[in-house]
């Protein structure tokens, strides 16, 4: 299949996590980035975080998501509580995924279809209630069940999009397309070297990759190092790439497919290579 880069390599900066709960990080790492000329920002909405931050109740987070679209900004929907409430891990992979590596945080990672229905039901009405477009869908920590993948294609007609770790889905086929992605785990000196390294490793790769994703959390901007080096990095692909959102380049994929042969390869993942893409998480 013929690559959606026919107007040049793309950059998504995309901020994930954002709620009343973190506005104030979120806002400091906004703040750099519109500083740096960085747009546009690609913002991950959680409309209840962890049970104490409903969107709705919130009038001025309200009206900073209301100016962040009428700057260009999207809004994607990002769960809906941000917690993995799901019955506890079975086996030591599964602990290691949903317990270890995510901080429990992986709200999609075991729940029903049933259960995961539910959960994007309230999260689209929320959308829809404040009048806000919305495109893709982000599981929390990238992780998604079997149950919430078709909970997902059920609702396709409103999304065109959901992301993994590794790439992007789209729907609704759910063709997987691999994609170059940067994050950090701040929490401590050891985390924080490791990550530069894994960064410095995707940059290379990303090299041969039409779209590289920024992925930027709520707590990078508390380590000041972190949030500085999140610059350096969001200037250097502005240089090298035309920053869009992910609904931007999602509509690219879209129209390069409409233009390939009938039968052409659309390089879709196997469910093993999707599984894989979605535990491989920080």
């Amino acid at each position: 299949m013929q690559r959606p880069d026919d107007a040049g390599r793309a950059a998504v900066v995309a901020l994930h996590d954002v709620s009343p709960a973190t506005w104030r990080e979120c806002r400091l790492l906004l703040e750099r980035l519109d500083a740096a000329g960085v747009r546009p920002v690609t913002l991950l909405i959680v409309p209840d975080f962890h049970h104490r931050a409903p969107v709705g109740g919130d009038p001025a987070f309200l009206r900073a998501m209301d100016a962040r679209l009428a700057r260009g900004d999207e809004l994607v929907l990002h769960g809906l509580f941000h917690l993995d409430e799901a019955l506890p891990p079975r086996t030591p992979r599964d602990f290691i995924r949903r317990r270890l590596m995510t901080r429990a945080e992986g709200e999609f990672a075991a729940l029903s279809a049933s259960d995961a229905a539910a959960r994007i039901a309230r999260g689209i009405a929320l959308f829809d209630a404040h009048g806000w477009p919305l495109h893709g869908f982000v599981p929390p920590a990238w992780l998604a069940s079997d149950g919430a993948r078709a909970a997902l294609a059920v609702r396709a007609d409103r999304f065109e999009y959901v992301t993994a770790r590794g790439g992007i889905h789209h729907l609704p086929h759910w063709h997987f397309e691999r994609t170059a992605n940067l994050c950090y785990s701040p929490w401590n000196a050891p985390r924080r070297l490791y990550s530069r390294l894994s960064i410095r490793r995707e940059l290379a790769r990303a090299t041969r990759i039409p779209l590289l994703r920024l992925s930027l959390h709520p707590q990078d901007a508390r380590v000041p190092g972190v949030a500085a080096h999140w610059e350096r990095l969001a200037l250097e692909a502005m240089a090298s790439r035309t920053v869009v959102t992910k609904r931007e380049w999602a509509a690219r994929f879209k129209a390069a497919a409409a233009r390939s042969p009938p039968g052409a390869p659309l390089g879709h993942a196997t469910s093993a290579q999707a599984d894989a893409a979605a535990a491989a998480t920080t």
